[in-house]
């Protein structure tokens, strides 16, 4: 046998099969990934279930407290509301970390531009329809404009993306302080500061989806979708997406494929700040109606980095974790009523994380041990194969 007939018999199996050999590695490490998943849950909830047990309290009464207020109208209400910020927050954080950047300064990108957007749809009349729109623009324009700070930064200076967005995380405080004066943008609304309230017409509705709940979903939860569709799809189907990955994986040889490497770094870290940007509008434009230093959520940047690895930096993995985030923070809130610190799903959270991460490292490990095996295999085939032809 000569060796151009050798492809079609090794091709056969998978032609009978249906599926190709790379879907099936591919589906693999899917299942990996979510036995990984599994397994590093089962591991957080023994732990916590250990401190539940030295403290005196049972595990099982804990979880049926938490899993009974949780499924609540009113608190699937806040779940889901809550899970919304989150993704978006993830989102942003996981552009960064696909390019191999870790973006902590979402925190600050997303209060600026909350801050800003509040002032804008506040004050500036357009019409209905557009004045959301426009809100919306200047949210992503401002989180895309503190990024690309860092974005500055980090190509021209070689300045560190972490150690850059940590001072500007502090600069946007005291920058938001300073707008917030009443001579400036700030409005006196008793005893807080906020920005002028957001008129009807400026505002985006709910939807009515959980009966009893007495609330409404927050109208942007469609942006939020439409965010991580357009992530999907950037990042997995396009020439920018591809080197994108590529640059993350590995920057020198991105660059000596053609990949202008500088220009990849700034683009994803201001896309990520431009993501940021939206973090805090469903609750500015279906909730609160007004920005507020006291009142107005903060943190969320940081929960968006415990997310987005929980997901794996995967859309749909995101909306997941964004979810059961959400679930343990609002169900949280009965322990306190049982005596039983709350802090302790604190402690489920960050065990969930880690272990997760260790998970993913030895999933990733061992699919690469099989992948060298596959090769090595491949080549002892093909030597006997070759030796054949030469004689």
């Amino acid at each position: 046998m000569t060796v151009t007939e050798e492809p079609p018999a090794v091709a056969e199996p998978a032609k009978r099969s249906g599926i190709s050999q790379a879907t099936k590695d591919r589906l693999n490490r899917v299942l990996l990934n979510i036995v990984a998943a599994i397994v590093a849950g089962l591991f957080a909830g023994a732990i916590t279930s250990v401190i539940l047990l030295v403290r005196g309290d049972s595990p099982s009464f804990v979880i049926s407290q938490m899993w009974d207020y949780g499924t609540t109208a009113s608190t699937e209400l806040t779940i889901v509301n809550g899970a919304t910020v989150y993704y978006l927050s993830a989102v942003a954080v996981a552009i960064g970390f696909r390019m191999n950047l870790f973006n902590i300064g979402v925190d600050g990108q997303y209060r600026l531009a909350a801050m800003l957007a509040g002032a804008f749809a506040g004050s500036v009349a357009l019409p209905n329809g557009l004045r959301q729109v426009a809100t919306i623009i200047v949210a992503m324009l401002v989180g895309a404009c503190w990024a690309g700070i860092a974005a500055l930064l980090k190509t021209t200076r070689g300045v560190s993306e972490v150690i850059s967005t940590i001072m500007l995380n502090f600069i946007a405080t005291s920058l938001i302080a300073y707008l917030m004066r009443p001579s400036i943008l700030g409005h006196r609304a008793g005893q807080d500061v906020t920005t002028k309230p957001i008129p009807k017409s400026a505002q985006v509705g709910g939807f009515d989806v959980i009966s009893g709940s007495g609330g409404k979903v927050y109208g942007l939860i469609v942006l939020s979708v439409l965010v991580g569709v357009a992530f999907h799809v950037v990042v997995n189907y396009t020439r920018f997406g591809y080197d994108l990955r590529a640059t993350g994986r590995s920057a020198t040889a991105a660059q000596a494929s053609g990949v202008n490497v500088k220009k990849m770094t700034a683009v994803a870290l201001i896309m990520s700040g431009a993501t940021a940007g939206l973090v805090g509008l469903p609750a500015l434009l279906g909730a609160s109606h007004s920005y507020s230093s006291i009142t107005f959520q903060t943190g969320l940047g940081f929960t968006g980095i415990a997310i987005a690895l929980l997901g794996r930096n995967n859309p749909v993995g995101i909306a997941f974790a964004a979810v059961l985030w959400s679930f343990l923070d609002q169900s949280a809130n009965i322990l306190d009523l049982n005596n039983i610190p709350k802090e302790i799903v604190q402690i489920t959270q960050g065990v969930v994380v880690l272990s997760v991460v260790v998970a993913y490292e030895l999933v990733r490990r061992f699919a690469l041990v099989r992948q060298q095996r596959a090769v090595g295999r491949a080549v002892g085939t093909a030597a006997p194969a070759t030796a054949g032809a030469s004689a």
